[in-house]
């Protein structure tokens, strides 16, 4: 199996950013493309999450793929750098991890490589296959795996990949301070051999290892500072997953080829191609068979797709969460370290508490979403259900509530507008960042605003427009200063450990909330004891406690990830919201049905 990330939290591959859709002010039906949605919940458990098709393959079949979006990818296509879902759903055709995991993301001897774990859990030795080959023909070898470690940990890089779980790596901190030319833990036996040393034993050695290699002979000659920004990487990149790039489109499509020195074998297919579709017209491309499958099929489609006698639904709960995140101070790239900026609009967290209770979730989930979208109560989705805390309440709809914590916390309508004072008497005003992404997006962020008003808070939309998706992250990453409170969602990846987003090191930390008992309780969560899973499991119950009572973010919607593929296609498996597999793949006719 595949990890849907690189395997670390934000890994997204991280961290992965997944697109909004959006709801109708009055908390009931919406409409789209004129059409009044049906508010029927869906019943969720008759999905599928493998396809149906068992007819005999059609050799050098050609598969269309849908990215859904309204914006082009950026085409950071390397997992060492890149930061949003669009670039994720180019890579993973092309590059994968070296090690396969079974279906709890627990790494086990699948993958491209094998593993060994030392006695006292502190060293993993990782064992790479010999007829593993780039794309462009040059082995995969243990000098490509150090050399990863080498870039993320370099004082040069710039990637939000150098993380908690990266520093405990021996001898990282003093290589990343430029004290060190080397990583003294990373050791290499032979050329397909590495065994990588940690300072403590760490459970998510299992679950988040990185285990992405870069090829360092492709990159050489590259400053690490360029790397980003390099052709190897923008036009040209390479893997060593079942498909290799062909050509691509920037931002527009991607056109790849079967990678027949793939080390399991010539893959299915003999080509794929990539192509970016806005929101409004997936269900349409499938319906006219111009796509086999779209990853991510818009949920306010569902009824249309589903009447549809060509194609087959998949779904599954998404290893992901929507949120609301407040701004609270920046990120200081010279020290690695989030800052909370003392004057901040948010550092009173019955604010923050009070704009949670002002959101009714449940009914834009039951209502707008049929049930596919879903009240999330904390930040550890339930596709985690070992760590997934049930008996945090999150933020029911509680309107009462809300006023009492803004009286409480001084915020008073003392000039009869309609609107709050801060507790000093003066104006206070918030910018709402929120994304495009359907045709329904522009709803669901005037739900929010309207729901705020609702309980005397001014708040505005950013620009008075959405952001696309882009923008909206890179002014999150530079903590513009005009926006205040923003709408966004994670997909987490498959370990458990989630100090990649919320770290004080963690640049993926965009609110920029710093908290001492937060960072003690991430650790714990890594510590030696933590290979006791009731140990683990009471660690992040706290921890979710501690974000539930603090509100750096407030958890919107789980979700379920939805896939239309066309019934020609065999052999898709979904698992974390992700097709498990691009290898087992294949399609059964020459053309899709229509």
């Amino acid at each position: 199996m595949k990890l849907k990330t690189y395997s670390k939290v934000l890994s997204a591959m991280a961290v992965s950013a997944l697109l909004l859709s959006a709801c109708s002010s009055d908390g009931g039906s919406t409409k789209s493309n004129g059409k009044e949605n049906n508010t029927a919940k869906v019943d969720t458990s008759a999905f599928k999450t493998k396809s149906s098709n068992t007819k005999a393959d059609v050799a050098d079949g050609v598969f269309n793929y849908g990215l859904v979006s309204d914006t082009p990818f950026e085409g950071i296509l390397n997992r060492a750098f890149y930061e949003g879902q669009p670039d994720w759903e180019v890579m993973k055709f092309f590059d994968e991890n070296l090690l396969g995991a079974d279906d709890n993301f627990i790494y086990d001897q699948s993958g491209a490589a094998t593993y060994k774990l030392s006695n006292e859990n502190k060293t993993i030795t990782i064992k790479i296959r010999d007829n593993l080959k780039w794309h462009n023909g040059d082995p995969v070898t243990a000098e490509d795996l150090e050399y990863a470690y080498e870039v993320i940990g370099s004082p040069k890089y710039a990637g939000a990949r150098y993380d908690t779980q990266m520093s405990m790596v021996e001898g990282m901190e003093a290589y990343h301070a430029g004290k060190a030319k080397k990583i003294s833990g990373i050791k290499i036996t032979d050329p397909h051999t590495i065994s990588i040393t940690f300072t403590q034993a760490n459970p998510s050695m299992l679950t988040g290892l990185w285990t992405d290699p870069l090829p360092k002979k492709y990159l050489a000659g590259i400053p690490i500072d360029k790397i980003v920004s390099s052709d190897q990487i923008r036009k040209k990149p390479i893997g060593f997953g079942p498909y290799k790039i062909k050509s691509i489109v920037q931002g527009e499509s991607v056109t790849f080829e079967a990678n027949n020195d793939y080390w399991k074998g010539k893959p299915k297919m003999k080509s794929v191609v990539l192509k970016v579709v806005n929101p409004q017209i997936a269900t349409a491309s499938l319906e006219k068979g111009d796509l086999d499958a779209v990853g991510q099929l818009p949920v306010e489609q569902y009824d249309q797709a589903k009447a549809l006698k060509n194609i087959e639904i998949l779904g599954t709960v998404d290893l992901a969460y929507s949120y609301i995140g407040f701004k609270m101070g920046h990120y200081d790239a010279k020290k690695g370290v989030n800052v909370m900026d003392p004057n901040n609009k948010f550092k009173d967290k019955r604010l923050r508490q009070a704009m949670g209770f002002a959101l009714d979730n449940k009914t834009v989930g039951e209502k707008l979403y049929k049930g596919l979208r879903f009240p999330a109560t904390t930040v550890v989705p339930p596709s985690f259900p070992k760590y997934y805390d049930k008996d945090v309440k999150g933020f029911t709809y509680n309107k009462d509530k809300a006023n009492k914590l803004l009286d409480e916390a001084g915020y008073k309508d003392t000039n009869k507008d309609g609107f709050r004072e801060d507790p000093n008497g003066k104006e206070f005003k918030l910018n709402f960042s929120s994304m495009s992404g359907s045709d329904v997006s522009e709803p669901l962020a005037k739900f929010y605003i309207q729901s705020w008003k609702d309980v005397g808070l001014n708040v505005q939309l950013l620009d008075g427009r959405l952001q696309e998706f882009n923008s909206f992250y890179d002014k999150l990453k530079k903590d513009d200063p005009k926006v205040d409170i923003y709408a966004a969602a994670w997909g987490t990846g498959s370990d458990p450990d989630p100090s990649g987003i919320w770290a004080k090191e963690a640049p993926f930390n965009y609110t920029r909330w710093v908290n001492d008992e937060n960072d003690k309780l991430l650790k714990e969560g890594i510590s030696p004891k933590s290979f006791d899973e009731s140990y683990r499991k009471d660690v992040y119950n706290k921890w979710q406690e501690l974000i539930d009572e603090e509100a750096p973010v407030i958890p919107t919607l789980f979700r379920y990830t939805l896939a239309g593929f066309n019934k020609r296609v065999k052999g898709a498996k979904m698992l974390g919201g992700e097709v498990d597999d691009w290898y087992d793949v294949s399609v059964t006719s020459e053309s899709p049905e229509k």
